[in-house]
């Protein structure tokens, strides 16, 4: 099969809100430069994007899925949640919330040798934000490739209010999820790939190799600092992380 005819498959299982198989099933030489083809295409057909996300950023979890590097996906406009503005889980097939420190670009970055300084640099601001994951894929059965293609699993997302990030150590500060007054998962900064902006650098780097960087206005979810937690109606979740603020995200 080829890309076009995989976009499609992802394309109409988030039309009909149903889940399928994973593509590696019927396509097992799907590979991740593969993968990265059919979120290219899907990319095309999502209309204006305002950012980009980064996942499997733990060395943990890269150690058991048996990557060495993390994997990137972009963040289309019309998936944008607004503060107080609830999630819509009918929308969605299977939905997860997870906490992430989110990066505000204020100028352009882009080239092969950016670092975690440059990003910090180039960063108008900092914020807590909640990403909403959902697979396309039964069960959240994939390989790396079948997620890569499925945009890592990209569903919706929202952004608080940004915080300068010069005087922020972002590997310390502390991160907290709730859901429904609980709290379900704690971690620190340093959970995404040992600090937020080493994750977005690494991202930069790998767009470089298709001429591509990050435009200034654009906002970079640097992975989830905790598992994700399932949501369904009536839920509400709560991320709060040291120094940069509390998001809530109510379900409907």
């Amino acid at each position: 099969m080829d890309t076009q005819q995989l976009a499609a498959r992802l394309s109409k299982a988030v039309a009909d809100r149903t889940a399928i198989d994973q593509l590696s099933d019927d396509a097992p030489d799907l590979d991740l430069a593969g993968g990265y083809a059919v979120q290219r295409v899907l990319r095309e057909e999502a209309g204006p994007l305002v950012g980009w996300k980064l996942g499997v950023t733990s060395r943990a979890k890269q150690a058991q899925v048996g990557v060495s590097a993390p994997v990137f996906g972009f963040l289309a406009g019309a998936n944008a949640l607004d503060l107080g503005e609830p999630l819509d889980t009918s929308q969605l097939i299977q939905p997860r919330c997870e906490p992430e420190i989110v990066f505000v670009l204020g100028r352009d970055l882009a080239g092969p040798h950016v670092t975690a300084a440059d990003v910090i640099s180039a960063s108008s601001g900092v914020a807590v934000g909640i990403e909403v994951l959902d697979s396309r894929f039964r069960d959240y059965r994939f390989t790396m490739a079948d997620v890569v293609a499925d945009n890592t699993s990209a569903g919706r997302f929202v952004v608080g209010t940004p915080v300068p990030p010069a005087s922020i150590d972002l590997r310390l500060v502390g991160v907290v999820l709730e859901k429904n007054g609980e709290v379900v998962a704690t971690a620190s900064g340093a959970a995404s790939l040992g600090h937020p902006a080493a994750a977005v650098a690494w991202m930069v780097r790998a767009m470089a190799a298709h001429g591509e960087g990050l435009k200034a206005g654009e906002v970079v979810l640097s992975g989830g600092l905790t598992a994700a937690v399932p949501v369904a109606p009536g839920d509400v979740v709560v991320a709060s992380i040291d120094r940069l603020g509390t998001v809530e995200l109510g379900c409907r």
